[in-house]
């Protein structure tokens, strides 16, 4: 598919502190981050609270494909490829740049079979239809943390459609800025209100999931149990994520219902 955008020309810098790696798009705001000792451990919390989207359906065979739009310091591509053996992912980003520098100095694998790379925009890959995907994570700014078209309600009934139909939908927001309410409206007017938001991390970020398909009916026990055996298999500890998760929206009976 042709790419109907131009690479944006900011400068992708990288620097180092108290042993974590990160990249930046030529400014202090922070694209990502991979602590040098642990290259396949989430650093950041908000993408760790990401991941969440694995507590939200059954662990067997789910999810077997995974699209991220915008690559970064690539750690939630390599967290999945690490360990989820089973999944495919493919991730869209829009500069060429990116990617080299993950490679080059974020670890990033070079595995096509398993993890292909496509340089292009994320808005123009979703809408251009093709194969669905069992989860989708979306976490683009450009280096005024702007989203451009990835905060549309076209790009987000875009990604609807891409979703198998246990799918889900997961989006870094920024819930300080004074768009954030109108972010969530999108998102509630795409995929009909079957969304759940949760709190701001305290570096700003807000994750939301969202799905068009199969419901999400979890009780808080069973998200538990599956985060318990997710922090014995890969140390990601989602334990605290489920209790702000119940801080922030009404459970009734203790079930989570999208």
């Amino acid at each position: 598919m042709r790419n109907t955008r131009k690479p944006p020309r900011h400068p992708v810098d990288i620097s180092e502190e108290a042993g974590v790696r990160y990249l930046h798009f030529g400014s202090d705001w922070v694209q990502g981050a991979m602590r040098i000792a642990r290259p396949w451990s989430l650093e950041l919390a908000y993408t760790r609270e990401m991941m969440a989207g694995l507590l939200l359906r059954p662990a067997a065979e789910w999810p077997r494909s995974t699209l991220l739009i915008g690559l970064g310091a690539g750690s939630l591509a390599k967290f999945i490829y690490r360990y989820l053996p089973e999944c495919r992912t493919t991730v869209v980003e829009i500069n060429p740049q990116v990617e080299f520098i993950a490679r080059q100095f974020f670890k990033l694998p070079n595995d096509p079979q398993r993890l292909d790379v496509v340089i292009g925009c994320g808005a123009d890959y979703v809408l251009g239809g093709g194969r669905g995907f069992d989860l989708i994570l979306v976490d683009g700014f450009d280096p005024e943390a702007r989203t451009g078209p990835l905060d549309t309600i076209p790009f987000y009934q875009g990604c609807r459609a891409r979703l198998s139909d246990d799918g889900l939908f997961g989006v870094n927001l920024l819930g300080r800025d004074r768009n954030f309410p109108a972010s969530v409206d999108r998102l509630n007017q795409a995929f009909d209100g079957r969304v759940a938001v949760l709190p701001s991390c305290d570096s700003g970020n807000t994750i939301a999931f969202a799905t068009g398909g199969k419901q999400v009916d979890v009780t808080l026990d069973a998200m538990r149990v599956r985060a318990t055996a997710l922090k014995q298999a890969t140390r990601l500890d989602l334990l605290p994520t489920i209790s702000r998760l119940q801080l922030a929206n009404p459970l009734p009976d203790g079930r989570l219902r999208i």
